[in-house]
């Protein structure tokens, strides 16, 4: 077994018991190479966010960092600026050979939404070594918006891989030229570059960014707000745009991103010395995306960019990111956008999906 592991692989881990929820886990949750985490009932509001560190749990933690507790049960409000901790109602039993790895949802990211797993003994965000048996934890930290959450809701997401499954730069190569991974040239380099659009093929509007002062967003409410109460609109007429420092911007891709069934990937933020930002918090790309026989022809990626401590100039272009292409170990039995429930196929510049069209 080498590779990302599928959605039929991770029904398997659920029937074993290497995954296990309470409640029981949902078919729903399974998606193509990952399974979404749901929320437990309580969020602890924590002083500062921290790694539980080696032979340390996370319990014991809180009991060091915990401000107050919040019962989710009739739903709560998660403030923007304030960090706090979320027991999830999933948990694992990995066997030696299989680590995990976990990411915001492509919803939450646009949300500015900063969720990040963590686990007891662990010493990095969003990593799970390989044997561990325990229970998992969501930080949450919301960044733009105040946000309504209930027990249930998935902000996150986790893989399971085994063994080296990264493509290296000369396999993606030979995987470009049997299946085109962008609609154009490829920039490898320790992954498939992609670069951001500031000249639209119509109009100026290039992107968004987040306004400072708005309402709460409820997580279940889905095309239902304005994004003109919550999101600035920006304009560009010369390919290029400041951005400005703390601010929260959603911008789109160049290239039109392919990924094969036989792939996922993962987004990866690109060097630090090329700009004063940071671009990505929702990173996995799944088996489909973009791919002909799952309804796309290739899908924007959505970048969701942070300025730093300076302003910057952005330009039509520029290289912000790279997508990491690991194989399958087994082709998934369901892709994205193919039956299943994706918002993003064939996207272009999109907000999340709780907002209006």
């Amino acid at each position: 077994m080498t590779g990302v592991l599928s959605s039929q692989q991770i029904r398997a881990m659920i029937e074993t018991g290497t995954l296990s929820g309470t409640p029981a886990i949902l078919p729903e949750q399974i998606q193509p190479a990952s399974l979404d985490l749901r929320l437990g009932q309580m969020a602890y509001r924590v002083r500062a966010s921290f790694l539980t560190g080696t032979g340390r749990t996370v319990a014991d933690r809180l009991a060091e960092f915990e401000m107050h507790r919040i019962d989710l049960d009739a739903g709560a409000v998660l403030e923007k600026g304030c960090v706090y901790v979320v027991p999830l109602m999933e948990s694992l039993a990995l066997p030696l050979g299989v680590q995990a790895v976990a990411n915001a949802k492509s919803s939450t990211g646009r949300l500015d939404l900063l969720t990040r797993l963590i686990t007891d003994s662990g010493v990095e965000f969003d990593r799970v070594t390989p044997g561990y048996a325990g229970p998992l934890y969501a930080e949450i930290c919301p960044r733009s918006f105040s946000v309504l959450v209930r027990p249930g809701m998935r902000l996150n997401q986790i893989r399971f891989r085994a063994g080296q499954a990264v493509l290296s730069d000369d396999a993606l190569r030979t995987l470009h030229a049997q299946t085109p991974l962008v609609d154009g040239a490829a920039m490898i380099d320790e992954g498939l570059g992609f670069s951001v659009d500031l000249r639209p093929a119509t109009g100026t509007l290039v992107g968004y960014r987040a306004k400072p002062h708005t309402g709460v967003i409820d997580l279940d409410r889905i095309g239902h707000y304005d994004p003109a109460a919550y999101w600035e609109e920006v304009h560009s007429d010369n390919g290029q745009i400041i951005l400005d420092p703390g601010a929260f911007y959603i911008l789109v891709s160049r290239e039109a991103v392919h990924i094969p069934p036989e792939c996922a990937a993962e987004m990866a933020p690109y060097v630090a010395m090329v700009g004063e930002f940071r671009v990505h918090y929702a990173g996995f790309f799944d088996p489909g995306f973009g791919h002909a026989a799952a309804g796309g022809t290739g899908s924007r990626g959505v970048l969701e960019v942070r300025c730093h401590e300076a302003p910057f100039v952005l330009e039509h272009g520029q290289i912000v990111g790279r997508l990491v292409y690991e194989h399958m170990d087994r082709v998934p039995d369901q892709l994205y956008g193919a039956g299943i429930a994706s918002n993003y196929q064939g996207q272009g510049l999109k907000l999340s999906k709780h907002f209006k069209a």
